[in-house]
């Protein structure tokens, strides 16, 4: 980091005492290699806002410390364990201080410039709770990151045409696959949780994330929901930009597995059991056509057998939070 760098993250970082335009929340779990990027797109992202920035760590093996010292005015807040995605952004609002919203970031993320004052403006929108932005993947392409309410109708298309046909109905995928969708401002069900802003009466009103059941993965679909249920919309702004890198939880065969299992615990907490029975036997369904790889196999068995949910991975404590 350059001495002019460090003056400007100087400059923006909001201390703990003052009214910050948005708080942001990283949440971190062996992410020294990435966070480093975003905290230096942070200064220009937030165009003269006051930005208070905390780091909660997930018990990281890495030298995280090392990197947040670097910025003055970012606070490391350590977990306690690795508590998840859910469980860390409550560590975070924990921790919140005075602020007008609430800015949750995956730590392999970069915030194009302005990106943050674009999202700030459009929470003042009418209505408005939670606003997302464009992102972009490392190809500099717009990814797909808008989506709608899971259905049964909606689970078994995505698990039978995959990324085919991206051009059908909305009542067939969950998944916005249309890329002229992502041209203009809209109000969306829900996007992937790497970036979201919240308006600080939204957060209030709607509480703490669901980390009994959300370790990863559907913690943002339901958060989602729970903003729309308690009047907010969720706006897509596509001129507010970010680049991400993603795969930064990590892949292999349990995660897998754990967002096949999510879908049913999240689809189980709205629902009757009849209905959420038979979307079980629908994401059960669609692993089964791609049986012949290792997470999906992984996920079938977690599915059939609901006593394996156990083995997936799931939150460890280490100390007082």
């Amino acid at each position: 980091m350059t001495q002019s760098a460090t003056a400007a993250t100087g400059g923006v970082f909001a201390d703990e005492r003052e009214l910050a335009d948005c708080t942001a929340i990283i949440v971190t779990y062996n992410s020294a290699a990435d966070v480093g990027g975003l905290l230096d797109s942070l200064p220009a992202a937030a165009d003269g806002l006051r930005v208070r920035v905390l780091v909660v760590d997930n018990d990281s093996a890495d030298d995280i410390a090392s990197v947040v010292a670097r910025y003055p005015g970012v606070q490391l807040v350590p977990s306690g364990g690795n508590l998840g995605y859910s469980g860390g952004i409550n560590v975070g609002r924990r921790h919140l201080g005075p602020t007008r919203a609430v800015l949750i970031l995956n730590p392999d993320l970069r915030a194009a410039p302005g990106s943050i004052r674009r999202l700030c403006a459009a929470l003042t929108e009418p209505g408005v709770g939670a606003v997302v932005p464009r992102m972009l993947g490392e190809d500099g392409h717009t990814s797909p990151s808008l989506r709608r309410e899971p259905s049964l109708l909606r689970s078994a298309a995505d698990g039978l045409l995959g990324a085919k046909w991206r051009n059908r109905p909305a009542a067939l995928s969950e998944m916005v696959w249309r890329t002229d969708a992502y041209d203009a401002p809209a109000n969306v069900d829900w996007a992937t949780g790497a970036a979201l802003l919240i308006a600080i009466e939204a957060d209030q009103r709607v509480g703490a994330w669901d980390e009994e059941r959300f370790f990863l993965y559907s913690e943002e679909t339901d958060y989602c929901r729970r903003l729309r249920e308690s009047g907010y919309a969720v706006r897509y702004l596509p001129d507010a930009v970010v680049t991400h890198k993603g795969a930064g939880s990590g892949t292999g065969p349990a995660l897998v597995a754990l967002t096949a299992v999510n879908k049913v615990r999240y689809y189980r907490k709205y629902h009757g059991r009849v209905a959420s029975a038979a979307f079980r036997l629908v994401v059960i369904g669609t692993q089964l056509l791609r049986a012949n790889r290792p997470g999906q196999r992984r996920a079938l068995q977690a599915l059939v057998s609901e006593r394996r949910w156990a083995e997936l991975p799931g939150p460890s404590r280490t100390g007082n939070r």
